[in-house]
């Protein structure tokens, strides 16, 4: 049964109304097509609405929908022959980052990104989507791969942050991501990151170095989780939405601070609600990027990578 949000459940309402109709019709025979008509117009009216004039807050829950794709799905609807790559060299893996070998439509790829479970069992195996300090490391070093190799590099970051505990830290979580940061800037192939769903912190963005950042219709990317900022801020968790309206963490206005690169259309509702829909925006997004792309050299490349970044940031005097 599909998760109902908040925010839906009068979306829900007209549906179980129209759902009553159609059984009193078949059962007394009457002819209710008139009202039934009505009915399910006012619910395809309000639906278009209420998505086209979400609230970030609201954004926010789409984006954490436990039905949303993970990386596996987009990856069996958009690749084909994937080898999933595994380790950092150093001994260890880490189940939170998946990544390997890929085509899109017969081109060769690197893909890599933060991988979710669908239910506990399976975020307890991906750890909630929170990368250790050797999945950084081994989605580094496949990078490394792709770029002796002279493949393009996708990442699909759906993350609520890098791992927090006391074996991250013991292990280097931040030198993990500080050496990421500073080795994806100096790749000689286009790399297209996508954010899909949460994009928080370093966590996200030492997967998100990149020629071309997008995001997903209803995902969001900030420096931290709103209710992060809402308990430093206010001492107060409870005031997410006011954090999330803060924190711009919205496609417009991230495109509007040149933090991302364009948005990618989800289906009405989100995209836990047409899954093959989303991946062929996602798929169309990727190869026209990587066709751009693949025009620069690999010093112009750098280039536009680096120049991106450092024009990242506005200032009021």
């Amino acid at each position: 049964m599909t998760t109902v949000l908040d925010f839906e459940k009068p979306i829900m309402e007209i549906q179980e109304k129209i759902e009553e109709l159609k059984k009193i019709s078949m059962e007394s025979g009457m002819d209710l097509n008139k009202e039934i008509e009505t009915f399910e117009q006012q619910a395809e009216d309000y639906k278009k609405d209420l998505y086209e004039n979400l609230k970030p807050a609201q954004k926010l829950q789409i984006a954490r929908h436990p039905e949303r794709p993970n990386f596996l799905d987009y990856v069996n609807n958009i690749c084909t022959d994937f080898i999933e790559l595994h380790g950092d060299r150093e001994g260890m893996d880490d189940r939170a980052i998946i990544g390997g070998l890929a085509k899109i439509d017969g081109k060769p790829v690197m893909i890599g990104g933060t991988m979710k479970g669908k239910s506990t069992k399976e975020n307890l195996e991906y750890n909630f989507g929170m990368p250790q300090p050797q999945g950084y490391r081994k989605a580094l070093r496949l990078f490394k791969h792709a770029n002796k190799f002279k493949m393009p590099i996708v990442t699909l970051i759906d993350t609520p942050g890098a791992y927090p505990g006391i074996s991250a830290e013991q292990t280097g979580q931040g030198i993990a991501i500080a050496v990421n940061l500073r080795e994806m800037a100096k790749l000689d192939v286009p790399v297209i990151a996508i954010i899909t769903g949460e994009g928080c912190s370093g966590g996200a963005l030492g997967l998100a170095v990149a020629n071309k950042v997008f995001l997903l219709e209803h995902a969001y990317y900030t420096v931290i989780s709103p209710e992060g900022c809402a308990s430093i801020l206010w001492r107060d968790a409870s005031r997410a939405s006011d954090a999330a309206e803060a924190l711009k963490i919205t496609a417009p206005d991230l495109m509007k601070f040149g933090i991302i690169d364009g948005a990618i259309k989800e289906p009405l509702g989100g995209a836990h609600n047409d899954y093959e829909l989303v991946c062929s925006e996602m798929k169309k997004t990727i190869l026209e990027s990587i066709e751009e792309l693949s025009k620069y050299s690999a010093p112009e490349l750098k280039s536009q990578r680096y120049d991106k970044f450092r024009k990242m940031g506005a200032f009021l005097e």
